[in-house]
Parts: structure tokens; sequence; C-alpha cells
């Protein structure tokens, strides 16, 4: 039976609705008379201290494990994964030496005179167990660099959350490997006698050649995935095709090591396989369909129209643009697309910054942007400039065949609520991760109070015509929501002129100035830095949040995103929001797909 008789809410088709957990949604703003809307003031206060808890609770972890850790040894890592990977290594640590008999006993030896004897003690088990325990651990790693995860499924959680502690899985199977190695060499070459007769044995035994094949092989991966080995030498596609085959290569050796523990390496086997398995599958079930133009079923790849931007100095930028009949997807969550034209053996992931609406024939716009800065990109804007010199003089933009994988991910503005405020901090084409979420905002109903602002840093001027048709409408739409855009340029050599920025009731043109005149766009065209100060930017958007709680949105440069954390947590006050001060309630949303 339905509840909306019983309700003195106005509950109209353009309303506002703010969940609450377990109680009907509220409307905001309150459209009922002042007693009403007093009363159900009174009725949410009552009915809200565990959700004041709950989001205290939230802004005060994000306060101390938001920011990154250790940069110079994890990277762009937060402290929450540093603190998930260390709950790892100390379950692992603490298995490692716990249940051992530990002690030394002298044994002799048959057929040796008495003087001669072994020397056994609890390194052995150590070193077996270390073993063991590195062996365990590889289905664990295989299944955390899966994209068609297991993990994200149960967890929900996305795929490239789970990237860095692969990475550092990795890392202790090789610090396991090598201190079982170390172990058995000092029983074999100081603890076992007869020398040199017990070394000699052993060096020449089956298991321990393909131990030392299997450790080759783990140090080799080790140095493929440094970062410095990735950027400098092999590129990241030489590296990933280099990663499989080698890791297939140590779990094979691993298993040819000691067979009996075979248990914990094949599963390792099926979920990579498993993983590729269920990609072909999603490609599939994508791409096949009814082909109108040929009359009859089968595959196909979308056709996407492109659009260059040459920039010799940074590299080309390419939009590309089509649609294709599918199932929205989620703002937040990304493709990988594949270029038939290029390769059909490299992927690469990219955010659409089109917002998922299906037409009237199931038909989804994708709309891209990506920088072509070298490998599959760059042969792909070389494509697209010798098909533009084709079609010069001629109507319609060239085309490329694209398959598409995904999506993948999770959706960023699932929960929030209708008078969240919105901050977005964009670097470059880091602008499709948030331009979303801005477009879906300005599409509805203006909510007063809210605050929406748009902080975005190029290299030039003009590349703010990647996205023209998208900040032109959110200029249009913007001004009944009081959206702010500001645009930052780095590096251009002439004041120019930009795009526009709407406050209430008025329209104001966003000045564009260049790094040599050390200032940077706003609107109302202050001078400032030419690279957006990200804590200024946070806490004094967060300053001037009137009502309800603040949402940031980000994507960049990997400089940018760790300073947005570290902003976004200092930001945060777990005391002031359980106070009722919901704007110290800050949430960041970022895309944090691993780079190196």
């Amino acid at each position: 039976m339905s509840l909306t008789p019983r309700m003195i809410q106005n509950f109209s088709g353009e309303s506002n609705l703010e969940p609450h957990w377990g109680y009907a949604s509220r409307v905001v703003p309150c459209k009922n008379d002042a007693g009403s809307c007093a009363y159900l003031d009174a009725r949410q206060q009552k009915q809200s201290p565990f959700s004041r808890f709950r989001h205290a609770l939230a802004s005060r972890i994000r306060t101390y494990l938001l920011p990154n850790a250790a940069q110079f040894l994890f990277g762009h890592t937060t402290r929450l994964q540093v603190a998930i990977l260390a709950v790892l290594a100390g379950y692992l640590t603490i298995f490692t030496f716990a249940g051992i008999t530990y002690g030394i006993w002298i044994t002799p030896i048959a057929n040796q005179p008495p003087d001669v004897k072994n020397t056994r003690s609890s390194l052995s088990p150590w070193s077996d167990r270390i073993g063991v325990l590195a062996y365990a651990l590889t289905p664990l790693s295989v299944l955390l660099a899966s994209r068609e995860s297991l993990l994200s499924l149960i967890t929900g959680i996305p795929y490239t959350s789970f990237l860095f502690l692969h990475h550092w899985t990795g890392y202790i199977i090789l610090i396991q490997s090598m201190l079982h190695t170390i172990g058995w060499l000092i029983i074999e070459a100081r603890l076992y006698r007869p020398q040199p007769t017990v070394w000699d044995t052993f060096m020449a035994s089956e298991y321990a050649v393909w131990g030392f094949v299997a450790l080759g092989l783990l140090v080799l991966l080790w140095v493929l995935s440094l970062g410095w080995t990735v950027r400098n030498d092999t590129g990241y596609e030489f590296f990933r095709k280099a990663h499989y085959v080698l890791a297939m290569l140590y779990i094979g050796a691993a298993i040819g090591h000691w067979e009996a523990l075979q248990c914990f390496l094949v599963p390792g086997l099926v979920l990579w396989g498993a993983d590729r398995l269920a990609r072909l599958v999603r490609t599939w079930i994508l791409h096949y369909g009814y082909i109108t133009a040929e009359g009859k079923w089968g595959f196909r790849a979308a056709q996407a129209e492109a659009t260059i931007w040459a920039d010799e100095k940074y590299g080309d930028v390419v939009r590309l643009e089509f649609n294709h009949r599918q199932q929205a997807w989620k703002i937040g969550q990304h493709f990988f697309l594949c270029f038939t034209e290029g390769s059909i053996w490299q992927s690469h992931p990219f955010t659409p910054l089109s917002v998922p609406v299906g037409d009237a024939l199931g038909e989804v716009k994708h709309s891209y942007i990506l920088r072509a800065k070298g490998g599959e990109t760059k042969k792909v804007a070389e494509i697209i400039r010798k098909k533009m010199a084709d079609v010069e003089g001629k109507e319609g933009k060239p085309t490329t065949s694209v398959i598409l994988q995904g999506p993948y991910g999770e959706s960023i503005v699932e929960g929030m609520a209708p008078d969240s405020n919105v901050l977005c901090v964009a670097g470059g084409t880091g602008i499709a991760y948030v331009l979303p979420v801005l477009l879906t905002i300005v599409r509805g109903k203006a909510v007063p109070g809210m605050r929406i602002e748009l902080v975005w840093a190029v290299k030039r001027a003009r590349d703010v015509e990647w996205v023209a048709p998208e900040v032109e409408e959110l200029r249009r739409l913007g001004l009944a929501h009081g959206i702010k855009i500001r645009v930052f340029v780095t590096d251009d050599e002439v004041v120019t002129s930009g795009v526009v920025s709407g406050e209430k009731g008025e329209d104001k043109q966003t000045v564009i100035r260049s790094s040599s005149s050390a200032s940077s766009s706003s609107a109302s065209g202050d001078g400032q830095s030419t690279r957006p100060d990200v804590e200024s930017v946070v806490s004094q958007f967060v300053a001037e949040v009137a009502q309800g709680s603040t949402r940031v949105y980000g994507s960049g440069p990997p400089g940018m995103i760790g300073d947005l954390r570290a902003a976004v947590a200092k930001s945060n006050s777990g005391s002031k929001v359980w106070k009722g001060e919901e704007r110290f309630d800050v949430g960041l949303f970022c895309d944090d797909r691993l780079e190196w």
C-alpha cells in the first residue's frame, strides 16, 4: 500500500529528495507551510544522531587516512591503502613465526664418522613456512590485478582500488621467496654435512634448479614493473605483455620447484583465464547486434567521428564521438577503448565526458578526449591526421573504428544529497571525469544555497575548445545555479579571452591569462598564481558554503590529486560535523587509476 497519502510533504515531480535511511525521503526545500516545515525539521533532528555520528566519523577518518603516505616509497597512495597493506603484512608476519618450535638439534649421519653430524634447526621449518606463504599469495596477487574482479563484485569497490595491493603483494612474494632461498642456502651450505657433497647434490637437484628459475623470473618481474623502467625504457604496453608472460612462466617454474603446492598456483592460472574470458564475453555482448546497413546480425565496431587539435609540444589532443546501442553506464565509470586501425592487441582506459542518457532507439552518446603522448594514442592521432587530409574540402569528419570494453568503476554521484555543494578540480584532459557531474546538476532544478564551482588547469587557452559544447551548456544552464568556472592557463604566451562563468542574474566572462602575466582566470578576473593553489581553492570553497555537505571531484596529474587529497583531509572536521556544521563533511571522488 502506498504511504504517499499519509505524508504531509508535497512530492511533486520537480521536487528534490534528500534520502533518509529507514524513513521517507525529505523534500528540499520544504514546500509546506511554516508550521509543517518546522515539524519536519524537528522530526529530522530527532532521527539524525546516528546519521550525524556516521558522517562525523567518516569526516574524522578522512582527516587522517585520505592524504598520501610516504610518497617517496608508496607513490601517490592514500594512508588508508597503506594501512590495509600494513594489516596484510602484519598478518603474514605473525603467521611466518607463529606455531614453530624453535631449537637446534645435532643428529648423526649414516655411514659417516661420529664427529660428522648434521645441525638441524628451526630455520628449516621457518624457511618452508615463508615459502608456502609466497605460494599462497600468488592467486591473491592475480585476483587483485583482475579487471573483471570477483573482489569488486563482492565488495562494490572498483578494481582500480586493488592495484596498489597487487603491486605490493608482488613485492611481498619476492621478499618471501628470497628469504626462503637464503634460508635453505644456509642450511645446505653450512648446517648439513658432509661438505661439499651435500652442497653439490643440492645444486644439481631438479627442484633447486626450478627454484632458482622461479626466483630469477620474480626478480625480472620486479625490475620491469618499476616506474622508472616503464617510463624511461620499456613503455606500458611492453610491461603489460611481458608481465603476463613472465607471471605464467613463474607459476610454471614454481610448480616445477615444488609440485605438492600446485594447489596454490593453479588457481592463479584459472583466475587469469577467467578474467580474459569475461572480458571477451562482455565485449562480444556489447558489440553484437543487428547491422542495419548489412541486413544481418553480427559483431561490429563503433565508428567514432574524430576532431584533432595539433600540439607539437605536449602531444595532439583527439576528441572522439559516436552513438552506441547499449545500457547507459554510471557517471564516473570508464571504458577501455581498442583502436582497431592501430592494434587489436591494445586497449586504453578513458572516461566518457558525455552524460549517459539513452535515446528512443536505446543508443547512448559517447564522447572522449585523449592526449596523444606516445605509443598507441600517438599512432591513432597520426591515422586521424592522414584521414583529415583525405577528407579536406569534403563534408563530414574522419572516422575510426573503436571496440569498447566495460564499463568499469563505480558511480560517483550515487547517494549525493540534492543540496550537496560540488567543487570540481581538473587538470588537462581530466575535465572528462568531472563534466558529466556538472552537466547532470545544471540540467536539474536549481537548489537555493547550493554552491557549484569548476577549477580547470590547461596548458593553453585554446584547450577549452576540446569541450566547447559542454562548457557552453554549463554557461547557459549554470546561470540559474550560480555556477562558477575558473580556468588556469599554465603555458601560453599571449593573453586571451575564453570560457564564460555565470552567477545568478548576470553573465560574466572568464578572463584567461597566460603564465607570462603571472595570473589566471576566474569569474571576477582577479589575479592569482598560474597554477591553482589546490589547498586554497578547497578551503575557500568550504568556507563559503552556507548549508549542506561538500563533494569534491578531481582528475588530473598524480601531483594534483595528491594535493587535493591533502586539502580535502585538512578541510574535514569530525567534531564540527557532529555539532551540525555539515559543510565540514567533505568527501573526495577522484580518478585514481594507477599511473607510472
